[in-house]
């Protein structure tokens, strides 16, 4: 007989679809979120659960860590032995969770992110805390299922006499979940768990009053009680958490900071190199060294500060710039009913206080169960040694056991159990004392019959039952809370003048985006000559800079680029610059336009902008000061197929000019453009003919008399001409001004630039074939508008002219 094949035809993305599904639901229930009843992820209950079946408990000595490993994965868990240690080994962990659940022996890792000792070298057992977690356990208190190969059971929960969840909080990733418990305090949440028992309608702010907030095992101080009030309503929130640290003064008058916890789950050699980097960098001019101390007796680091530093601001740039201070963010995700669920507070403490009050009804059920039986075979014992002697002759005249038990049975009125216990009784029992033990469990089993049934009929005294068994946990276990609570967020304030050191050096950014900083000696010692750059590139900056200043630097799609002086790469005069786009991503189709040195954000100042489809903006320069600069800042919001073409600086009391392609030239008062935001798109600058487009835009100096100041225009032909200001009418925005060139029907001119000079300045044109012409403004005679102006470029031999830009030669360029 053949075997006969199916074959189904189905979309790869059908069954990709299904087996990523049930993969994801595997990895969601059972593997990565914690259940929010016993507060512990699968492999971490399968640990506890088999050193509990093996013995291996806090009253016992240690045994090896590869033994429970081994056990856990035999038996329970056929997954590989790393993941099940490394499981084995948080649990064990005092700086991971806050009441720890495994005893270890040995290496088992360090703050400073450390790996544990192999397995074969550690040794562990339960904790006296994990105990409570496991207690009842073998009272069927929870339910079993068979484990992977059905030779045996595991719970699916464990009985968790203390809420554990919250205690040790949890961390994980799934598929498309994840979650960030933080740890609390043993105390703080019993007396939560009571209250919302007392009363089920209690709401956060008033379990806050017991739970302050997290607790971590590594101290430290939390800011932001609002943050932490949302994350208990909500199962989100954000709070600050940083490192507890001291100023201490040491000899010659020198102070010093000492750090003694550090946040949560930050890695204490990771953050000392961090901080000693800064020093040698030179980010931050205040340190002389960075010392970790720490031993035995606890944490310290010590940052040892120069005489003349700020300790303040050092420490506030510390905050700010390592994980001294970090940010956690809460996402309270949970297993609840076998579903993912993102509970707050009040969620957590009605999950687990339904589980005690299943695992108690379980327990007492059991209890009553074997309370019921006992008695009925005490009550037995009492009845067969009232007629011992006819017992014993029963007994002696049956033919065996079975037999025995019949003839009880017939003649007394014994039940199966009772004839059971009467025919296995021990002939030493059989005296008159005994009897009186007898009654007297008799009457305490009766009392705990009645007790475990009122336990049963009244869900008032099985909350009681669990109020008790947790007080005295907490009076047990509980310890002082580590972490201190602030309500506000203090606002960190860096002096960066105390905290970088003011230098004086050479900025250069060239067009093609090459960046950098060289100290005045090594520009000394070239002269300020061959200066390393690529042929077709050409400067944007070269300017004696403070190390405390800032450079701004714009790019033809709108975004700005934020560098304080101080972290360009210091590199020779001779050698070339790094590239922006290793210090901040940009596209690769974006190029850098402007770049303006600020030495002070002042209100006063304005950036204008103008695109090249005749918009304007104008913003006020203190708002482009940036906290965080890791990335391209939005300066003007740039619409679709338009492009930013020129930025300035004003101070709100000059005027703007516009040249337009077909050489219209428009000019009005600076104040005709009100100030907006930075990611504002601007309003119309300029009333362009179809198929014009702006080319240019400059603004009068407000250090030159507009008698000392022209217009320079120069067209693609090669041609430049110098106008007279009183040549043009100051008009009103939104114009289409007035035309500068005469037109030809042959080869006419179009505009390729335009700028507002005076006889100090130089015009540099340069052509398509990248020859350049440098022109002085003086030699320039004036001309009307209605003329093309001179040639100065050949058209034919070096190509179309293509851009136009100034140099002051007043200037140490």
């Amino acid at each position: 007989m053949s075997i006969q094949e199916k074959f189904q035809d189905l979309a790869l993305e059908e069954v990709i679809g299904d087996r990523f599904g049930r993969y994801s639901k595997y990895i969601i229930q059972d593997r990565a979120l914690p259940d929010a009843r016993d507060g512990l992820k699968p492999v971490q209950r399968r640990i506890l659960y088999a050193m509990h079946m093996e013995g291996n408990t806090s009253e016992k000595g240690f045994r090896k860590s590869a033994k429970t490993v081994g056990n856990v994965i035999g038996n329970y868990h056929p997954h590989g032995d790393t993941s099940v240690y490394d499981a084995m080994v948080r649990m064990s962990q005092s700086w991971k969770v806050r009441n720890m659940l495994v005893d270890m022996h040995g290496n088992n890792g360090s703050i400073d992110g450390d790996p544990a000792a192999a397995m074969r070298y550690t040794e562990a057992r339960l904790s006296k805390v994990s105990s409570e977690l496991l207690r009842d356990i073998e009272k069927r208190t929870v339910d079993f299922v068979p484990n992977f190969d059905d030779t045996s059971s595991e719970p699916i929960v464990l009985p968790a006499r203390f809420p554990n969840l919250l205690v040790n909080g949890s961390t994980g990733i799934s598929a498309g979940y994840a979650t960030d418990i933080p740890p609390h305090h043993l105390g703080e949440v019993i007396d939560a768990v009571i209250m919302r028992m007392e009363k089920p309608t209690s709401q956060v702010e008033d379990l806050m009053k017991a739970i302050k907030g997290p607790d971590f095992p590594t101290g430290g101080i939390i800011q932001g009680v609002d943050g932490i009030k949302k994350a208990y309503e909500t199962g989100r929130g954000r709070v600050i958490v940083r490192a507890k640290t001291e100023i201490e003064t040491i000899r010659g008058g020198k102070e010093q900071i000492v750090v003694t916890e550090i946040p949560y789950d930050v890695n204490k050699a990771s953050l000392v190199k961090r901080m000693d980097e800064f020093r040698i960098d030179r980010k931050l001019e205040g340190i002389a060294e960075v010392r970790d101390e720490t031993d035995r007796t606890g944490l310290r680091i010590v940052i040892e500060l120069k005489k003349e530093a700020d300790s303040e601001s050092v420490l506030n740039y510390l905050f700010k710039n390592s994980d001294l201070q970090v940010n956690y963010n809460f996402n309270m995700v949970a297993i609840d009913q076998r579903r993912p669920k993102l509970m707050g507070l009040c969620d957590l403490l009605d999950a687990y206080i339904a589980h005690q009050k299943e695992v108690i009804t379980n327990r007492s059920r059991f209890d009553l169960e074997k309370a019921k039986e006992r008695h009925h075979i005490v009550e037995g014992l009492m009845k067969a040694l009232s007629v011992l002697d006819e017992v014993i002759a029963t007994i002696r005249a049956s033919n065996d056991k079975r037999n025995a038990k019949d003839n009880l049975i017939a003649k007394f009125a014994f039940t199966e159990k009772q004839a059971e216990a009467i025919v296995s009784l021990q002939l030493y029992r059989l005296t008159n004392t005994d009897v009186t033990a007898l009654q007297a469990e008799a009457e305490e089993l009766l009392q705990t019959i009645s007790k475990l049934s009122a336990i049963l009929a009244s869900e008032q005294k099985l909350l009681s039952v669990i109020k008790k068994e947790l007080k005295e946990i907490k009076k047990k276990y509980q310890d002082e809370r580590r972490t201190v609570i602030e309500e506000k967020i203090s606002e960190i304030k860096i002096n960066l003048e105390v905290m970088i050191p003011s230098e004086d050096v050479i900025a250069t950014v060239t067009r093609e985006g090459y960046i950098k900083r060289t100290s005045l000696r090594s520009f000394a010692a070239s002269n300020g000559q061959d200066l390393a750059m690529k042929e077709t590139d050409r400067l944007l900056l070269q300017e004696e800079v403070n190390t405390t200043d800032t450079l701004l630097l714009f790019t033809n799609k709108g975004n700005y680029l934020f560098f304080p002086v101080h972290e360009l790469p210091d590199i020779r005069w001779k050698d070339m610059g790094q590239h922006i786009a290793s210090l901040i991503p940009i596209e690769r189709d974006e190029e850098i336009l402007k770049v303006i040195h600020v030495k002070e954000f002042e209100e006063a100042t304005n950036l204008v902008f103008v695109t090249k489809n005749g918009m304007v903006k104008k913003s006020s320069l203190a708002s482009y000061k940036a906290m965080r600069y890791s990335r391209p800042l939005v300066a003007i919001n740039i619409r679709e197929g338009d492009e930013l073409i020129e930025i300035f600086l004003t101070d709100g009391q000059q005027d703007l000019i516009f040249a337009t392609h077909l050489g219209y030239v428009l000019w009005y008062p600076e104040s005709e453009v009100g100030i907006v935001g930075p990611r504002a798109a601007g309003v119309k600058a300029i009333s362009l003919k179809e198929g014009d487009f702006v080319v240019g835009a400059d603004h009068t100096s407000t250090d030159r008399s507009p008698s000392e100041q022209a217009i320079c225009v120069v067209t693609q032909r090669g041609a430049i001409k110098k106008m007279r200001l009183a040549e043009f009418e100051r008009a009103t925005r939104a114009k289409r001004g007035l035309i500068t060139l005469r037109e030809l029907k042959n080869n006419p001119h179009r505009l390729i630039g335009m700028k507002i000079v005076d006889d100090r300045d130089e015009l540099i044109i340069r052509t398509e074939n990248g020859k350049e012409e440098i022109i002085s403004v003086s030699t320039l005679r004036y001309n009307d508008r209605y003329s093309n102006g001179s040639f100065v470029i050949d058209e034919k031999t070096d190509g179309k002219a293509n851009l136009l830009y100034k140099k002051t030669s007043s200037k140490d360029d």
